[in-house]
């Protein structure tokens, strides 16, 4: 292999190495966020989570007596 052979190849190598570095660098952003929004999701379906079971307390609460109707 001639030099300039070799030195195509070295900037072809890097350029390829460039790229990979960049996507990488995208996966790591997609990934962050992602985990970002399951920790907000995870939050919201532990709050209706606990909504849910207080609503589900008040239906098997005994309902109260209601009172008789007026009589004409």
């Amino acid at each position: 292999m001639s030099d300039t052979e070799i030195l195509k190849r070295i900037d072809r190598l890097e350029t390829h190495v460039a790229h990979q570095e960049q996507m990488i660098e995208d996966l790591q952003k997609v990934i962050a966020d992602q985990w970002t929004d399951i920790e907000r999701l995870t939050r919201k379906l532990a709050a209706l989570g606990s909504r849910v079971e207080a609503v589900e307390e008040q239906a098997d609460a005994p309902a109260p007596a209601e009172p008789p109707p007026p009589h004409y």
